[in-house]
């Protein structure tokens, strides 16, 4: 009797283990792809170290942000609006080698400040720039030359920034010798500008499906950001 009940409890237990079996596994393989290999420091931190001048909580979400749309992303470029624009405000980053690949001046739009950013939009014709989670398109010339188009992923946020010619191109005042003389750089119509003598490398560094984020303590944007409070429905939808 003892040897029967004994052998009834272990099949028992063996179903119940084999039940539960896939959800801890499902559970376990979530955890490893979320968590960098033993010795790696998560994304955020190896940011941090290549670009120490940016705003530590810029640099967090944005790796929040790309971990939720494209773990394997290549590259990276992050601006950080909320530094005026007489600093280098955008760090273009190498995901795979682990390389600080630009730190440079960029602009924002007429609407959206002076010397620094402190409203954007996504409203056709508002001369601001958008923040947001952006994926890099094609390269193309234009009427400011040399551009990259973005696509905006964040609904409401920058959706719109493919309608309103939101690009990253080169511009004269975009430069050292501008903020001398004005005590800020030049502003575009929303676009992010950089210096012309870095327009080509920086572009094709990024073009093709790769990322840009734009950051400013925003707690409407921060609170609503489908990227910063990650759900497997738009991390599917940014991959497409």
């Amino acid at each position: 009797m003892p040897l029967r009940l004994n052998l009834a409890t272990l099949l028992f237990s063996m179903s119940s283990l084999l039940f539960t079996l896939p959800v801890h596994a499902a559970s376990f393989f979530a955890q490893v792809a979320s968590t960098p290999p033993r010795g790696v420091q998560p994304l955020h931190h190896q940011l941090q170290q290549l670009a120490p001048q940016a705003t530590p909580a810029a640099l967090r979400l944005a790796a929040q942000a790309l971990n939720c749309a494209e773990p394997n992303a290549e590259r990276l470029a992050v601006i950080d609006y909320s530094l005026p624009s007489t600093e280098p405000r955008l760090w273009v980053f190498d995901l795979h080698q682990h390389k600080l690949l630009f730190e440079e001046l960029v602009s924002h739009g007429q609407g959206s400040g002076d010397a620094k950013a402190e409203t954007f939009s996504n409203t056709p014709n508002s001369h601001q720039s958008s923040i947001g989670l952006f994926r890099t398109m094609n390269s193309y010339y234009g009427r400011n030359g040399y551009s990259l188009r973005l696509e905006g992923l964040e609904p409401n946020v920058n959706d719109l920034a493919f309608e309103r010619a939101i690009v990253i191109h080169g511009a004269d005042y975009v430069s050292d010798a501008f903020i001398t003389q004005t005590g800020r750089l030049g502003r575009s119509h929303g676009c992010p500008a950089v210096r012309e003598e870095v327009t080509y490398p920086l572009i094709d560094s990024l073009k093709e499906d790769q990322y840009v984020f734009a950051y400013y303590p925003d707690a409407e944007w921060l609170a609503t950001s489908a990227f910063l409070g990650c759900t497997g429905t738009v991390a599917q939808l940014a991959r497409r």
